[in-house]
């Protein structure tokens, strides 16, 4: 992370202008409703209002602004090659529109806000291929021969589609294999990265970064490798925790440093049963610099054990990146408890920033898959290839009922959760708006009542199914970190407490500017909106700061970065 060494002078008129905080919370409660019994499908039920006091429920769920967690980056599916072949190749442009509008639009659709996309062949797509593959016996360590001609047919339009309906989209970067002369058994199936080539890998990083980029698409995040420990009989690649972290540490992170390119290195990709090997990659002292957290899928263990991995590094960010349904679960209300308990609660609830699905649309026939790929998993969305219809699976309605909801910045926020009673996960928007997703996994109705301050609503959720239930709040005051009314000298503590770091995920609203660092746009932030709102009754002598008090914080970072480095 480099530090950004410029502090902006602030005028005397800046530093006293209030900012507008944001009208009283309305009384409308926006509810939408999914039951297992696919009787309601994201539907919208009637408003709800808040009533004075707790409610007279023995089922309480407390929704409670003042404790943050982490901000959320997103939720969604991977666009793979086989997703994005069938949504260009086998639906009209009328069908093709209406498709993608449903999946990314945050105002007439479901607003997905981040994508997972490989680069290259995944075992979802309809061949083998890198970036730069070569013949038997030829090697390329120079990447002179890289090109993105491939992606340019069909994914990177829809992806630019995807990006036009939803600025806001995030997307990470997964390669499921190196090309084939980098590797130790010369093939896209299995195999490991030779050491020679780690640097020439590197390369290959940068330049598909800025390849893509240059279509105007950026990533936010990137992963090493999907599923490292995984040797497969489709593209794959394994990679011990000393081969990513040596790579991370002495080429990829220094080639993207180097390059200019902020995307962020996330380590693991894999299975929640060995949260262990991103520890390893974390405790390298030359990896650690440069990996921002790690990533997870549900194949194996339990949502809890990110958490185990958080308790290692508190300071570091987690993603749940993939798990998919099949023709092995087939039980609408059955799946839509196990997502929605598992992904979508379970995942943020343990520090996930986002929650992602597999393919974002598979065929009739759950493809097109490589030999050897899985031939029974199920897509967000089924395409049908003769007709152009669209089948909406369990997991899209797992996913709408967060996507459609949950902006990307919003912070989650504490709120009870009773397992196999109601359970639940809640955020705050970046607009004040509120967000509660509750989940009833039990075979009978339950009522609760969902207590904010001095207020409440109840609710009767039916069996096996899950509600989200949305509300304005006031805007957050902007430089308001501790959420006390007033930008003071206790959110400039907070700013300077955790100065040149990333963002304590304990208190996420300490980064003002959204950018996962504290750093100068968060003390600026801070400095421009200072003395707005309604000071307490102990603040309310102090004297409003001039430019003097900002040239004597700017020396006091200065103190801390030479402490620091």
């Amino acid at each position: 992370m480099k530090f950004r060494y410029t502090l902006a002078i602030l005028s005397t008129a800046a530093l006293n202008a209030p900012l507008a905080s944001g009208a009283e919370a309305e009384a409308a409660i926006g509810v939408y409703l999914t039951r297992g019994n696919q009787s309601k499908l994201l539907s919208a039920e009637s408003d709800l209002s808040f009533v004075s006091g707790p409610g007279s429920n023995a089922t309480k769920i407390n929704f409670d602004t003042a404790g943050t967690y982490q901000t959320m980056s997103g939720f969604g599916a991977a666009m793979t090659d086989s997703s994005a072949w069938l949504i260009q190749n086998e639906l009209n442009p009328t069908q093709r529109d209406a498709l993608m509008q449903q999946l990314f639009s945050p105002t007439d659709g479901i607003g997905i806000s981040y994508l997972r996309v490989p680069m290259g062949a995944s075992d979802f797509a309809l061949s083998p291929y890198t970036y730069n593959d070569l013949p038997n016996g030829q090697t390329d360590p120079g990447q002179t021969n890289f090109s993105i001609a491939h992606d340019q047919a069909y994914i990177i339009p829809i992806l630019q589609q995807a990006k036009a309906l939803n600025p806001q989209l995030g997307m990470m970067a997964t390669p499921w294999s190196a090309p084939a002369w980098m590797k130790n058994n010369n093939s896209l199936v299995n195999g490991s990265l030779q050491s020679q080539y780690y640097a020439s890998y590197a390369d290959y990083f940068v330049k598909f970064f800025n390849a893509y980029e240059a279509q105007g698409l950026t990533f936010d995040t990137l992963t090493v490798q999907n599923e490292p420990q995984n040797a497969t009989n489709h593209p794959s690649m394994t990679m011990s925790t000393f081969q990513q972290s040596t790579f991370i540490g002495d080429h990829l992170g220094p080639a993207l440093v180097s390059a200019g390119i902020d995307t962020k290195i996330v380590a693991f990709d894999h299975n929640w049963d060995n949260w262990n090997y991103p520890v390893i990659v974390m405790n390298d002292p030359e990896a650690g610099q440069y990996t921002t957290g790690a990533a997870f899928h549900a194949y194996a263990g339990t949502v809890d054990q990110q958490s185990n991995f958080h308790d290692f590094f508190p300071d570091k960010d987690i993603y749940f990146t993939e798990i998919t349904g099949g023709d092995w679960a087939t039980n609408f209300s059955d799946n839509l408890v196990w997502n929605m308990r598992n992904i979508v609660i379970g995942s943020t609830r343990n520090w996930a920033k986002t929650a992602l699905f597999w393919n974002i649309a598979l065929d009739e026939n759950n493809g097109p898959y490589l030999p050897g790929g899985c031939s029974t998993c199920r897509g967000v969305v089924t395409i049908d290839t003769n007709t152009g219809g669209i089948d909406y699976s369990e997991e899209y309605y797992s996913i709408a009922h967060a996507s459609k909801f949950v902006q990307p910045g919003a912070v989650r926020i504490e709120t009870d959760s009773i397992s196999d009673v109601i359970e639940t996960v809640g955020f705050l928007n970046p607009d004040g708006s509120r967000v509660l997703i509750a989940l009833n996994p039990s075979n009978f109705s339950r009522r609760f009542d969902v207590v904010e301050g001095e207020e409440s609503f109840s609710y009767q959720l039916s069996a096996k199914s899950v509600a989200t239930f949305v509300w304005p709040g006031e805007v957050p005051l902007e430089g308001d970190l501790d959420g006390d009314g007033f930008v003071g000298i206790a959110d400039l503590n907070l700013v300077l407490g955790a100065w040149n770091q990333n963002v304590p995920p304990g208190n996420a609203l300490a980064d003002p500017s959204g950018d996962g660092f504290v750093g100068i746009e968060d003390l600026n932030i801070v400095l421009g909106n200072w003395n707005a709102g309604t000071p307490p009754a102990t603040y309310a002598d102090i004297p409003e700061p001039g430019a003097a008090v900002v040239l004597g914080v700017g020396a006091v970072i200065i103190g801390l970065r030479r402490r620091r480095y």
